[in-house]
């Protein structure tokens, strides 16, 4: 069965969302890289999710989560099969100190809407690019927080589109990783529980973990944040600068000056140049200080055939 086949039957019953055929992904990706998608599929509802997830699972056809593309490097030869984006699912609800947010909404913006309900606990999130989707499978973090330290529960899909209620001791949650990215869930929304603050404490330590963020990070240049898990023991970004490799790279493609922890796409890379700069970081290190650095972003799709 081609693309076609599949957008014309898809059209049936997507009815509110989007379908685009060999749609660049480059468009959705924090990186600015990779190639095309055999299908894009933005669902509006719920419902469309399950029959879009159903479909695949039903005719075999491959599906990748591409969320808020900001931890994943798609290769240039783009992805086969079906890309799930859930954009449109961005709901964030408020009941007293419960927090209801769909999967597609920015973690960043669940963060805002708590701290104007003078909620706490979440300020951590107020600088993390990712959806709440991409939180949740990989238990995001900052400055001393992470998802696991606020969460209820969350609704998730599995590969066959069966809905699944996972209560926080079911979701498996350690340091960046989740029982979501070990059985390839499908996150549709989480619940939090945070706790009445202080405006003012809560807008301070919003503003001091934003300065941090911005006066350390690369965010002048696209990039897909962190590219390291932390070694046990180490610091991904110290040993990275340790060896000297800042301002290295391939192509449009280095180690960030300004925090060795990141790759930035400085001058209109590809993801290949992205890939061999990742790769060229690990032998480094290893080689260096003999350790195995551990990818945090995922790499998804093809090389581009020439």
């Amino acid at each position: 069965m081609s693309k076609h086949q599949w957008f014309t039957e898809l059209q049936k019953e997507i009815k509110k969302g989007i379908l685009k055929i060999d749609e660049p992904l480059c468009k959705y990706t924090m990186t600015k890289l990779g190639g095309s998608a055999d299908l894009l599929v933005i669902p509006a509802t719920i419902e469309e999710t399950k029959m879009a997830v159903r479909y695949a699972y039903e005719n075999e056809i491959p599906l990748l989560l591409l969320g808020n593309g900001s931890n994943m490097v798609v290769r240039d030869g783009g992805v086969r099969g079906i890309v799930l984006h859930l954009c449109k699912l961005n709901e964030i609800r408020v009941d007293g100190t419960s927090v209801h947010a769909q999967s597609g909404a920015l973690i960043i913006d669940v963060s805002k809407r708590a701290a104007s309900e003078i909620l706490t606990g979440l300020e951590f999130a107020c600088g993390i690019p990712g959806s709440v989707g991409g939180a949740m499978a990989m238990n995001a973090g900052a400055y001393g927080g992470e998802i696991q330290d606020i969460i209820v529960q969350t609704t998730v899909l599995t590969k066959s589109g069966e809905l699944l209620v996972l209560s926080k001791d079911e979701l498996e949650l350690g340091y960046r990783k989740s029982i979501i990215t070990k059985e390839g869930y499908y996150v549709l929304s989480a619940d939090f529980k945070l706790v009445k603050g202080d405006q003012e404490a809560i807008d301070a330590k919003v503003a001091d973990l934003t300065f941090q963020r911005e006066s350390k990070q690369p965010l002048e240049y696209p990039s897909a944040g962190s590219v390291f898990k932390r070694p046990p023991g180490y610091f991904a970004g110290k040993l990275i600068q340790d060896c000297g490799l800042q301002g290295k790279g391939f192509g449009g493609a280095e180690v960030s000056t300004k925090h060795a922890g990141f790759i930035v796409n400085k001058n209109e890379g590809t993801a290949s140049d992205y890939i061999r700069t990742i790769e060229m970081v690990k032998a480094e290190v290893k080689r260096k200080f003999d350790v195995d650095l551990e990818l945090e972003v995922k790499i998804v799709g093809e090389e581009r055939i020439n």
